[in-house]
């Protein structure tokens, strides 16, 4: 059980993401290595460093600007059943994504993260 990789949330308007991307490719020197759209949610998600970009409407990031971070993980299955044994709460069951699966978890701290599995 590891957690790969953690991200950090920036929520931007469609119109600013090829920007976005550029800018973080510069800061960062990477080529943007995740660019996914999630049709059922109409946002656009790319990855730059340790950076995911999620884009979309106000309307259609609202539900999601309550979540911290993103933790890229080997396994779902054994973050959910080891976070529930430390107390934390599962926001949202594992759900299969575009990108693999995932689910969101409030820490017992108030933190709520997105866990997610590529598949």
């Amino acid at each position: 059980m590891q957690i790969l990789k953690v991200l950090t949330r920036v929520y931007l308007n469609p119109t600013d993401l090829d920007d976005a991307i550029a800018f973080y490719e510069n800061l960062f020197t990477e080529t943007c290595w995740l660019w996914s759209e999630y049709s059922e949610t109409g946002l656009e998600l790319a990855g730059v460093g340790s950076i995911l970009l999620i884009a979309g409407s106000a309307e259609a990031l609202s539900p999601f600007k309550s979540t911290q971070a993103t933790f890229l993980v080997d396994s779902l299955n054994d973050f959910r059943e080891a976070l529930t044994e430390q107390g934390a709460v599962i926001l949202a069951e594992p759900n299969q994504v575009p990108t693999g699966a995932n689910m969101r978890a409030m820490h017992p701290d108030g933190t709520i993260i997105e866990y997610v599995e590529f598949g």
